[in-house]
């Protein structure tokens, strides 16, 4: 991985929020929303890589979004295959390694097949990792690390932390140092909720489809300002 600036977070998750806005702002149909939002992932990666920040964890489906219109979802799952396919290539020349976390054994065997590739193909790769959350929920991780340990025959009355932060999906990773949150919500929405213990948060305004390398950059900006405090501690970049 190449080096990164102490005022640069060295892993960032996004939930991208407001495509639903963003199309009836517009008139249009969600999937149109849906669809912008995949154009804005590329932007920001790009974005991201330039500006020295080479990981990302973007929230792209939560386990309570089956709740959401059968069509909606329908849409949502033929946009996952889809980017897969044509963003694969690209992402592998670039040296990203590409991996989907969360529950996928309630995916389409077409869709697990497409994400079992994409990480076998990219999985040696060194100058950046993506990962996508599909069908992803912090708690759902938390109770599928601790069934994990319980299988492989962990005495879980000496569990310590370590131990469960390895059997997590991003195990291996560094621990987010900012989470973005657009179209303004409050709340982090179940996302990564063991690894943000002590993440930043930065809420924009800006819907999903709208931001852009403008709107990383004052993530970016207002987070090198500030003074990360563990336990009330000052802690120096």
């Amino acid at each position: 991985m190449a080096e990164t600036s102490p005022a640069l977070p060295r892993h960032i998750g996004i939930i991208m929020d407001g495509n639903g806005r963003w199309a009836r702002q517009r008139g249009l149909r969600r999937s149109a929303g849906h669809r912008a939002g995949i154009q804005a992932i590329r932007r920001v990666m790009e974005a991201a890589d330039t500006a020295g920040v080479h990981c990302l964890t973007l929230y792209a489906f939560s386990t309570e979004n089956w709740s959401r219109p059968r069509q909606e979802v329908a849409t949502l799952m033929r946009l996952f295959e889809q980017t897969m396919q044509a963003e694969v290539d690209e992402l592998h020349r670039n040296g990203v390694r590409i991996r989907v976390i969360g529950r996928r054994q309630q995916l389409s065997k077409r869709l697990q097949k497409l994400v079992g590739d994409a990480e076998r193909r990219t999985e040696a790769n060194l100058t950046g990792v993506l990962n996508v959350a599909i069908n992803y929920g912090g708690r759902a991780e938390i109770v599928d690390g601790v069934r994990q340990l319980a299988a492989s025959g962990a005495d879980l009355s000496q569990l310590e932390e370590a131990d469960l932060a390895g059997a997590l999906y991003t195990a291996g990773l560094p621990d987010p140092d900012l989470i973005i949150r657009t179209a303004g919500e409050m709340r982090t929405s179940n996302f990564l909720i063991w690894q943000a213990a002590y993440a930043e948060l930065y809420v924009t305004q800006t819907l999903w489809p709208d931001f852009d390398a403008a709107d990383l950059r004052a993530a970016l900006a207002d987070y090198s300002a500030r003074v990360r405090r563990f336990g009330g501690v000052p802690k120096p970049r």
